[in-house]
């Protein structure tokens, strides 16, 4: 038992210089991804036609991506609907070809496949680009109102540096996030932003635990400058950091090695989300409340004046 209420004395803000240059580095080359590659929104914003055909027999997804893929249609997403014999073909739009002619395009080339059968065309819908806009649009007011609450709500809980602080932090993650899908090109769907917002909290979670620990220490140490308290309160809540997000890696590191074509963007956004964040509840965090000069008295309650005269006899 005495191993894990051992204590690591670990000087991270030593650091924090070295940390906040490497942050804005990555900041830097992810926004400039952004605006000049931008983001490969998928058929949820962009639009473009859904496709569903049933096969006679179970059907292998892979050998399906390839045969579109040898017909030009690299870009199809696939999936099964409801059983391994319904198969979900997403295609972007494409210039001068409207979904009628693209559906049967699709068809033909999905019965060029060895032993696909007879292959049954289900329902063919299409996705126009103004849906694709609105929910472009949508998603990204619900990250800034997202933003917005956690801001006001950590200064109400904490302090208004912490809350600068906390907030610092979230905006790191995304655009360090959003910067790396933008690099790779990876697809970006609304599993995609689902799981930015999912980072938020995930990385939030992270922050106040810390937060809450320096609040405490600054209270109840009566020696040490705000950088040993910070210190010493990244410390003792290391381990806690650490086994919640070496826990969590494994669930979504599952979720990206056998979840499947579907799930694979929403994986990969939590994966590089759960290790940015963690950093950056430890470094970003901390470094920017504590750039701001928060100090003990203004975590200190306050007292109220005539509470020592209504106290005597």
């Amino acid at each position: 038992m005495q191993l894990f209420k051992k204590t690591t004395e670990i000087d991270f803000l030593a650091a924090r210089k070295v940390a906040v240059a490497i942050s804005l580095v990555l900041i830097l080359v992810a926004l400039a991804s952004l605006f000049t590659r931008g983001l490969n929104f998928g058929i949820d914003f962009t639009g473009g036609t859904l496709i569903e055909v049933g096969y006679p027999q179970s059907v292998d997804l892979v050998e399906v991506r390839k045969t579109l893929a040898a017909e030009g249609f690299d870009d199809a997403i696939v999936q099964h609907f409801g059983t391994s014999r319904e198969v979900l073909v997403r295609v972007p739009p494409r210039e001068g070809v409207n979904s009628a002619e693209l559906s049967t395009q699709i068809l033909n080339a999905l019965r060029q496949q060895p032993g696909a059968g007879e292959i049954k065309m289900r329902r063919v819908e299409f996705v126009g680009p103004q849906v694709g806009e609105e929910l472009t649009n949508d998603g990204g007011l619900a990250m800034l109102y997202a933003l917005i609450g956690i801001l006001v709500y950590v200064a109400l809980r904490f302090e208004y540096r912490f809350a600068v602080g906390s907030v610092a932090a979230l905006i790191h993650d995304v655009i360090i996030t959003l910067g790396v899908f933008s690099l790779l090109q990876l697809n970006f769907d609304l599993t995609v932003l689902a799981a930015i917002l999912a980072i938020i909290g995930y990385s939030l979670n992270d922050t106040i635990v810390v937060f809450d620990r320096i609040r405490e220490n600054f209270i109840k140490l009566r020696t040490g400058t705000p950088l040993e308290v910070m210190n010493i309160s990244i410390n003792q809540t290391l381990a806690r950091t650490l086994m919640t997000s070496f826990t969590t890696l494994l669930v979504v590191a599952a979720l990206f090695l056998f979840g499947g074509e579907l799930i694979h963007g929403f994986a990969t956004a939590l994966l590089i989300g759960i290790i940015v964040g963690t950093y950056s509840s430890i470094y970003v965090a901390s470094s920017a409340a504590l750039a701001l000069g928060v100090s003990k008295a203004d975590l200190m309650p306050v007292e109220k004046e005539g509470v020592e005269q209504d106290e005597l006899p």
